[in-house]
């Protein structure tokens, strides 16, 4: 008996040298050290992987992230939904994270080398969010240990937007928030804000409330909140990527009840609840509802009723989804635009779905099927599978068909679209991380619309999208070099084609990111013949570390762009001041810059700052009676108790 336990304790302990061993090049500093950690370039890691821009609110990202780095993970001590709040990791990843840590604890971050669907620049955006703790039960939480632990932050931003296109009225934007976080199981926040423009009676203000693992209590929310289960067809959440790079990703769902930190008006506004009652770790059932309550226009009110069953066991999970819109008014959409012809009218709609998942390791099958009331029932379903044949490749193919009466406004899915609907489609996607250093990733998707849709007027369209992705990814000693090429060709109406060069370079405090894109559109206007776009941009950044709990930090950026034509227009995603994002459309003829300053005075007090221009060129601001210069000016205090 003492040579078994020898022998096991030999074997932990030569797994963990192993590790390390592996993981040194790519993470430097002691076991028990959190890495340098900047918000801003995760989230441009998470924008750059999307192909398209979408609808995604980047500020409650980084109001996630942020929780999740002030309050990291254990991954002793975790689940597949909260690992679902870190939006790079693939259902394989946090299959394996959690696979991992049922069989053998986590002592050191350094394990994570030990999992094979992790590469070592997938490692280092996880550090930062995650922790190794005891593997404990749930704990009561008592309002002493709440109010004398807790976090407390206050956020106040000013900003004067676009200057010179507010001649007569106030161009300042002004918020205010406060959030109380106790180890994100008790989460408590408020905004204000007004803007641009805006009067004293156009402000906007929020609220939220959100309780986590308290008994069977699995989740409470109130006031703003967001809600998904399954794949989305009946409820989806507000952040989606949609098709990016992250192509292992595809159909994933972020499941479950969760606070809604915007104002604005994309999340719900009521109450909601999940209780879980769990008879092994294997299997569990989760019962939620939920109810919301918002205006949808000056004189309609939209009332949301909800439930949701999961129920968990081993490798099979299965959900029931219903939801009941009523609104105080009946809804006409704009009967003379062709394209929403089938969105819902009336003033009470039922909305049901049935979802699956069965994960069996090295593949992973997943769907849903919907039906939505409408003039006349429609029906939604996605299918879709994922395959790893072996470490370091993973395959995806995904159906979905929208009929065209499928219209529900808090659904969304897979799709080509921002809005689910008379969509017939395909795709398939292959991300291979196994050659050292590299990373290839490809898809291709072929989507069919039997009528019009927006910008589609022409009616029946069959349409493509593909894209390739290669980078190649190093650590040599202290620098780290990163290297992305992306090609990209689409039609819908019209063919564009894409390109995108990125290098990276760090080192100690130094950053340096070159960008270069450039496209080519099928139907240049008279306006212009010269269908193209391009621009190059240069950033640097430098953060100078101080006395403890100091520092100071800066961000340049200059780039030249020529996208004559909107279809050409070019989008980069800039760094802001905290819980800010700023993605402008660089349309037209000249350059653009900006300097961003994040001064950390103590542990307690920070002060970001902000500044860009975009200037035009003469001849062109004059033929589209446009100023030849744009101001952006952003200020920001930050004090956390």
């Amino acid at each position: 008996m003492q040579k078994i336990l020898y022998f096991c304790i030999v074997k932990s302990r030569i797994r963990i040298i192993l590790a390390i061993l592996f993981l040194l090049p790519s993470f430097q500093g002691r076991a028990g050290d959190r890495p340098s950690f900047n918000l801003d370039d995760i989230v441009l890691d998470i924008y750059n992987a999307a192909t398209e821009i979408g609808e995604v609110d980047y500020e409650q990202l980084q109001t996630d992230l942020y929780a999740l780095h002030e309050a990291p993970i254990n991954l002793n001590n975790t689940s597949d939904e909260e690992l679902q709040q870190l939006y790079f990791l693939s259902p394989q990843q946090i299959d394996d994270i959690l696979a991992y840590a049922d069989r053998h604890p986590f002592e050191t971050l350094y394990e994570l080398r030990m999992i094979q669907s992790l590469a070592d620049y997938e490692i280092r955006d996880l550090l930062p969010f995650v922790r190794i703790g005891a593997r404990a039960s749930e704990q009561n939480v008592y309002a002493r240990e709440v109010f004398a632990h807790a976090g407390h932050e206050i956020i106040t931003r000013v900003d004067a937007r676009y200057i010179e296109d507010f001649e007569g009225t106030d161009p300042m934007y002004i918020q205010t928030r406060y959030r109380f976080d106790y180890q994100r199981r008790v989460t408590f926040g408020a905004q204000l804000r007004r803007p641009a423009g805006g009067k004293a009676q156009e402000l906007l203000y929020g609220a939220y409330l959100q309780l986590r693992d308290i008994g069977h209590l699995r989740t409470l929310v109130a006031g703003n909140f967001q809600a998904s289960f399954g794949q989305g067809l009946v409820l989806a959440p507000v952040f989606h990527t949609g098709k990016s790079m992250y192509v292992a990703s595809a159909g994933q769902s972020r499941e479950g009840l969760r606070y809604y930190g915007s104002v604005d008006g994309e999340g719900l506004h009521g109450a909601g609840a999940t209780l879980r009652w769990e008879w092994s770790k294997k299997t569990r059932l989760d019962v939620s509802t939920l109810y919301s309550m918002k205006r949808a226009n000056d004189s309609t009110w939209h009332h949301l009723v909800g439930a949701n069953l999961t129920v968990r066991h081993n490798r099979l999970q299965v959900q029931l989804t219903a939801i009941e819109n009523i609104w105080t008014d009946s809804i006409h959409p704009y009967r003379d635009a062709a394209y929403n012809q089938h969105y819902f009218r009336g003033r009470n709609q039922a909305v049901i779905g049935a979802s699956a998942r069965y994960n069996h390791g090295w593949f992973d099958l997943f769907g849903e099927v919907a039906a939505a009331q409408n003039q006349h029932w429609g029906f939604g379903t996605i299918v879709g599978s994922r395959f790893y044949p072996t470490s370091g490749i993973s395959l995806v193919a995904l159906y979905r068909y929208y009929s065209p009466w499928f219209d529900n406004e808090r659904g969304y899915a897979f799709s080509e679209t921002s809005r689910i609907g008379d969509e017939n489609g395909g795709y398939v996607g292959i991300d291979i991380t196994r050659v050292k250093n590299w990373r290839f990733i490809a898809y291709g998707d072929v989507f069919y619309f039997s009528g019009p849709k927006y910008g589609l007027p022409e009616g029946k369209t069959l349409g493509y999208d593909a894209m390739a992705e290669a980078q190649w990814h190093a650590n040599f000693k202290f620098h780290i070099y990163d290297f992305k090429l992306r090609l990209r060709a689409r039609q819908k109406g019209e063919s564009t084609y894409s390109a995108r060069a990125q290098f990276d370079w760090s080192s100690g405090g130094w950053s340096l990111r070159t960008t270069a894109d450039a496209n080519l559109s099928g139907q240049p206007s008279a306006i212009s013949h010269q269908p193209y776009g391009v621009s190059i941009a240069q950033d640097v950044s430098y953060s100078l570390p101080l006395k403890e709990g100091q520092g100071l930090g800066f961000h340049v950026r200059i780039q030249g762009f020529d996208a004559r034509e909107w279809a050409n227009r070019i989008y980069l995603y800039e760094h802001d001041v905290l819980y800010a994002f700023s993605i402008p459309a660089t349309y037209g003829l000249g350059g653009r810059a900006y300097l961003g300053i994040r001064w950390q005075i103590i542990k307690q007090l920070a002060i970001y700052f902000r500044i860009s221009e975009t200037v035009y060129s003469r001849n062109w601001a004059a033929e589209h009676d446009r100023p030849m210069n744009r101001t952006d000016i952003h200020l920001l205090l930050r004090a956390k108790l």
